[in-house]
């Protein structure tokens, strides 16, 4: 086992490193923006509206993310030049994002809902009782409290994004686990670069493992 040449191969494995977390980053703020909304909505009083949402979660907790990917990226040109009649390229960055954000809005939208429900009711009624609307309701009283309950439960499926973000390789977008693959194919040591990309996805996932465990003590209510 020789690792001398991956040292010189840092400043693309960095590029790499840079679009792992560039997808992780925007999904997890993406999958979070559209879960709150799905969770407002399997909440909601309307049956047709809860059980649309329900089914949106369902559907996406069902099936394996890399399906979500490749169809996303090989279908979904096909259904835009079926409706605009046009050729419309998505890209494979663009594609995996949408998908990223869709896939994890199913799983967010449970912590959400679940953070929500752990708010006491007598609060809601507080909130009512003194001229609140529903929005102001939510956004003033009920969210505040449920993202700091289910902060580390958030932080938790982060990792869990991170470490998904590698199967992007089967569209052959670049990022930290494709880059590594690539450049030991190219040195001629595939498992040099492999053990070294697996001890960096360790490292970050364990290193970010400990920060949930301080915050789920320290957000404890």
């Amino acid at each position: 086992m020789d690792f001398s040449a991956i040292v010189p191969a840092l400043p693309g494995l960095w590029e790499g490193m840079l679009m792992t977390l560039q997808l992780m980053v925007l999904g997890v703020i993406g999958g979070v923006v559209l879960g709150t909304l799905l969770a407002l909505l399997r909440l909601s009083p309307s049956k047709l509206l809860s059980n649309l949402a329900g089914a949106y979660v369902n559907y996406f907790r069902s099936i394996p993310l890399l399906l979500v990917i490749t169809w996303f990226y090989f279908a979904v040109p096909f259904v835009l030049r079926w409706i605009t009649g046009e050729d419309t390229p998505i890209g494979a960055f663009s594609s995996c994002l949408v998908a990223f954000m869709m896939f994890e809005a199913a799983y967010f939208c449970e912590i959400v809902r679940a953070g929500i429900q752990a708010i006491p009711k007598g609060q809601m009624g507080a909130a009512q009782a003194l001229g609140m609307n529903y929005g102001q309701m939510m956004r003033l009283i009920i969210l505040p409290q449920a993202f700091r309950k289910m902060t580390p439960l958030l932080l938790q499926q982060s990792i869990i994004l991170f470490q998904d973000t590698s199967l992007v390789y089967t569209v052959g977008l670049m990022d930290f686990l494709n880059a590594s693959r690539s450049r030991g194919d190219i040195v001629g040591q595939p498992h040099e670069f492999l053990i070294f990309a697996g001890l960096v996805y360790f490292t970050i996932s364990f290193a970010a493992s400990l920060l949930v465990k301080h915050l789920h003590r320290r957000l404890a209510v």
